[in-house]
């Protein structure tokens, strides 16, 4: 698989995502659904944005894994959230998890009325390999 990142401008590299990003010869594509901070058990978090957030990326991250695809190979990441300040409050997160796999993804971020029961964000990658 090989990939190339098109920025047309620099300003995206401070926020750890790329404008465009051109996917050639893929051995296979994973379109994962949006994941959440939902427990193995299927319960919902009603924990606080930043606490929801770390475990929506387990979550994917374990999706990931257990697909035999790598997070490095993440092109494609919406975010879903409910809170625009919460969600930028805990943003680092999201940010250190990016930075810590050399993910470089075209990203989406997207403010919505509700999500599933107590939900407040919610991750939908496409990975390649």
């Amino acid at each position: 698989m090989e990939t190339r990142a098109i920025n047309p401008w620099k300003w995206q590299d401070q926020r750890n995502y790329v404008q465009a990003v051109e996917v050639k010869a893929v051995n296979g594509t994973l379109y994962c659904s949006g994941q959440t901070a939902i427990d193995a058990d299927g319960k919902s978090s009603d924990a606080d944005m930043a606490t929801q957030l770390t475990q929506a990326i387990a979550n994917l991250e374990h999706l990931i894994t257990e697909a035999d695809y790598d997070c490095k190979n993440i092109v494609r990441l919406n975010v879903y959230h409910t809170d625009i300040n919460a969600f930028f409050d805990g943003f680092h997160i999201l940010q250190d998890w990016v930075v810590k796999h050399g993910i470089r993804q075209a990203t989406t971020v997207i403010e919505v009325k509700s999500l599933f029961e107590t939900l407040k964000v919610e991750l939908e990658a496409t990975v390649v390999k």
